[in-house]
């Protein structure tokens, strides 16, 4: 089942030619518009979350837990899923995941980056993005993340040990993020740390 305009018209009380006067890229740019709209909401409510955090495990844990739930309970974007799943599965995949884990590390890395440095924030971000998009994308019949104990042990079984042991082996995180974001002079090789 695939959403039209005239649907969106249909739900939204308007003519047709009035969505079209609001949205002149039709139903693509209704959805992406949709789409920036939930991911502002997103990125406030985890804003909000890891902004009264007082230790890093606790950030992790609180945003790992909002997204999670936020995800969990989006009413659009289950419908998405269920009705038109090539436009979600396309955005989770290859270059647009990319691009969708990039954008949240570089908004919560700063909430971070008051434990660690911004390089390694950008990093652990990216790390607790994955976790949430993974979780999200496959469920586990025993580990609910939206759960507060559950997203716990995780933090505290997996990400703090790793991060951790960065610090005690005194490995110095590099930002890459310039090579990740199309530098020219970017020769394909990453490096990961120096000692």
């Amino acid at each position: 089942m695939k959403t039209t305009v005239d649907d969106i018209a249909r739900e939204s009380g308007v003519s047709r030619a009035t969505v079209y006067r609001a949205f002149p890229g039709g139903r693509d740019e209704i959805l992406g518009a949709v789409v920036d709209t939930e991911v502002a909401r997103l990125f406030s409510a985890l804003g909000v979350r890891l902004g009264t955090a007082d230790g890093l495990a606790e950030a992790l844990v609180g945003g790992i837990v909002e997204a999670s739930v936020r995800l969990r309970d989006h009413s659009a974007l289950h419908f998405l899923v269920e009705h038109e799943p090539g436009i979600i599965l396309g955005h989770l995949a290859f270059a647009d995941s990319d691009r969708l884990l990039a954008t949240a590390s570089r908004f919560t890395a700063p909430f971070l980056a008051r434990w660690m440095p911004p390089a390694e924030a950008e990093r652990v971000a990216e790390w607790a993005a994955r976790i949430v998009l993974s979780y999200a994308i496959s469920p586990s019949d025993s580990t609910d993340l939206c759960d507060p104990v559950q997203a716990g042990r995780i933090v505290d079984t997996f990400m703090l040990p790793g991060i951790d042991a960065l610090h005690s082996a005194g490995v110095r995180l590099i930002d890459i993020s310039p090579h990740l974001r199309g530098n020219p002079s970017f020769d394909g090789s990453v490096p990961t740390s120096i000692s």
